[in-house]
């Protein structure tokens, strides 16, 4: 776990919380990360998604915040997409086929997809090892 974290993401340590949460996390348990903005909930799904052997699906209320997410994780050399409203159905199902082939470690979807039969039925065709919910309010 520190070692990707130094090689993969640069840090040299964790910040407050943040091991609790990963270790948790790659035990098999729940957890829950609850930091002010901006002191790094985000690296705690991240560096778990790394070290897991399968999806990672990240549940997502904006789609600026996928984005910048998307970005931060292309730089680090970790294999990520999103399906999102912006994109065409071909773009989608050129990410779902990446979830499908392993290809990718994190899928960022919008709250919304979830309502979507088409994507619930692609769900059951991918192994998910860990289901992130990264703004409280997407629960309800």
């Amino acid at each position: 776990m520190h070692d990707t974290l130094q090689q993969v993401f640069g840090y040299p340590q964790f910040r407050s919380g943040q091991q609790e949460a990963v270790s948790a996390v790659l035990a098999g348990r729940s957890a829950a990360a609850i930091f002010p903005t901006g002191s790094g909930k985000s690296l705690c799904y991240q560096l778990s998604a790394v070290l897991l052997p399968h999806l990672t699906l990240v549940v997502s209320p904006l789609l600026a915040l996928m984005q910048d997410q998307l970005g931060f994780l292309q730089r680090h050399g970790i294999s990520a997409g999103s399906i999102d409203s912006a994109q065409s159905r071909e773009d989608a199902n050129e990410v779902m086929a990446r979830a499908r082939s392993g290809e990718l470690k994190i899928l960022m979807i919008s709250v919304e997809r979830l309502k979507n039969e088409r994507f619930r039925n692609f769900l059951q065709s991918v192994q998910i090892s860990l289901l992130v919910v990264d703004e409280a309010h997407c629960i309800s």
